[in-house]
């Protein structure tokens, strides 16, 4: 029996992480090729590092003129994405930095075992197992730990462009260690906060001044009590920041992008790669999946598995762990996903509608627990499929 009584921590990063600037421009690359043509293939990759950026991976639309237009345009959205983050520093700056572009056209080996033809439906982008999560205890069914980790640092962005925190910078961390009691969250015993600061002269009591009032607004009332245990910028001054500080790479917040920990990972990141690769695609699927089995009051908690090869359309498996909390057998669960949505590749683009330019706006604060946006993004977020599951039972 699972306890009830525990400490579990989870941590975010900033849109200003040398990791997280990099998941934008792969992002930014992908909505771009996206935007050109819905069905376009994206594997992008980006390294981020003092005064340099460098792109790279396998690309591909059927206008193989207008692809090589693209590939010698990038420089500009890398620009854009590093601009809006809000990096001007002297050893990266948007304006000055170096930019190396090795994108190149897709494999045609991989191609074959993907593409669609009049004899095979359109197989997986790849091999691999993808896991989608939900829990009741907050209304974004999002573990606490993880959803107000990203809380904090998503309000400290917004104060920092909106000019009423300037003395904040774009590189940020934010950990919580919080309590739980019955299964559900109720204060946080320790906050970790590292921010970089454009003011050298700032202690980390100054830090602590600045950013006091969001963490207070942001958490819920009374989760910070006498007892929570601060760590604020711990390390002392937090000035050189960003790539500049430590060099970035797309792919490596993978934790940070789904559950802080408190579920399985598949092991595939999401940035840079388009929605015909199921690392992304039926990662979000299962998120879908898991969100709607509880939102239909068939679990407290939910995690739903999914396994693919490439070039295969159907998943090979679909397995769903109810974690004690079911009011339906897990095998039931089980049978109903496939009757309520089409889990090939093109059935879950469809489904979610997949082929826009909505990715890079994934690129920081998670790919869950967010409102779906009325152009299609964060499609995986809706509730949609309740009445169809409890249809299906």
């Amino acid at each position: 029996m699972s306890r009830s009584d525990y400490i579990f921590a989870s941590e975010s990063v900033s849109e200003g992480h040398p990791d997280k600037v990099c998941d934008r421009i792969s992002d930014a690359i992908l909505d771009a090729l996206i935007s050109e043509e819905p069905e376009a293939r994206v594997a992008c990759e980006t390294f981020a590092t003092t005064d340099r950026v460098v792109i790279g991976g396998e690309v591909g639309l059927s206008n193989q003129e207008k692809l090589k237009d693209y590939l010698g345009n990038m420089e500009d959205i890398v620009r854009g994405c590093v601009k809006d983050i809000g990096y001007e520093q002297e050893k990266f700056h948007w304006k000055t930095l170096k930019v190396q572009n090795y994108l190149h056209e897709q494999s045609a080996h991989i191609a074959q075992g993907v593409d669609a033809t009049a004899e095979k439906e359109e197989g997986a982008g790849d091999q691999g197992i993808m896991f989608g999560y939900a829990s009741n205890e907050t209304e974004a069914m999002m573990p606490a730990p993880i959803q107000y980790s990203h809380a904090i640092l998503k309000r400290l962005a917004q104060v920092r462009k909106n000019g009423t925190e300037p003395l904040l910078g774009p590189d940020a961390k934010a950990q919580l260690s919080v309590r739980y009691r019955d299964h559900k969250p109720v204060e946080v015993t320790s906050l970790v906060l590292s921010s970089q600061h454009v003011d050298e002269s700032l202690t980390s009591q100054d830090v602590r001044n600045i950013v006091s009032p969001y963490l207070y607004e942001v958490l819920p009332e009374g989760w910070l009590t006498d007892e929570t245990v601060w760590h604020i910028n711990p390390t002392g001054k937090f000035v050189i920041g960003g790539p500049d500080g430590d060099a970035g790479l797309t792919g490596r917040k993978i934790i940070v992008d789904t559950y802080g920990g408190a579920a399985p990972h598949g092991g595939g990141a999401f940035s840079g790669k388009d929605p015909t690769k199921v690392d992304r695609s039926a990662a979000y699927a299962s998120r879908y999946l898991a969100k709607n089995v509880v939102g239909a009051g068939l679990a407290d908690r939910c995690t739903v598995q999914l396994s693919y090869a490439i070039g295969v359309a159907a998943p090979l498996s679909i397995y769903a762990d109810l974690h004690g909390t079911g009011k339906v057998p897990a095998e039931v669960i089980e049978a109903v996903i496939p009757k309520v949505m089409d889990l090939t590749p093109r059935g879950i683009r469809t489904h979610l509608e997949l082929n826009k330019p909505i990715y890079e706006r994934t690129a920081a604060y998670g790919h869950f627990g967010r409102e779906p946006d009325a152009d299609g993004g964060f499609s995986w977020e809706k509730l949609d499929l309740v009445s169809a599951i409890e249809k299906s039972l």
